[in-house]
């Protein structure tokens, strides 16, 4: 199955209120990074064991480890979980600048070291998140 297909598959799994809302931000962040590459994560270890939920990911970055070795991982992630949705920045080294820049203007929101986590679009600023994952895309895309 076609990366594009697993994607709408899973948004259409979802609850009809959840299914509205990732198809919405989906788009949103598709029109942020619109040639990027597409992923999709089924939440699934190599044994088949469910260790995550599932993600749609956008854009490409290497991640290099302390010992050299590195892997191919994308920039932003979208996912919808039990108590709503998150969005994944991935790649932001300091832990503190999500939460710090983004937390207080972003509305109602859990915001850490590279999630932003919400009940419902209606709770966040969407010009807010656009912020957050532009900074996230230029953070990992120098390097």
């Amino acid at each position: 199955m076609k990366i594009e297909e697993q994607i709408r598959t899973y948004i259409a799994s979802q609850t009809d209120s959840k299914r509205n809302e990732l198809e919405e931000l989906h788009q949103f962040i598709l029109k942020i990074m619109p040639d990027c590459q597409l992923w999709f994560l089924d939440g699934k270890d190599a044994n088949g064991k469910i260790v995550s939920n599932p993600n749609i990911g956008y854009g490409l970055y290497t991640i290099t480890y302390k010992d050299g070795k590195s892997r191919d991982f994308y920039q932003i992630g979208l996912s919808g979980n039990t108590t709503g949705i998150s969005v994944y920045i991935m790649g932001i080294e300091d832990k503190t600048y999500l939460p710090q820049n983004f937390g207080n203007e972003i509305g109602k929101a859990s915001v850490t070291g590279y999630c932003i986590k919400f009940k419902t679009i209606k709770d966040i600023n969407l010009h807010t998140l656009e912020a957050a994952i532009r900074f996230g895309i230029a953070s990992t895309t120098l390097k």
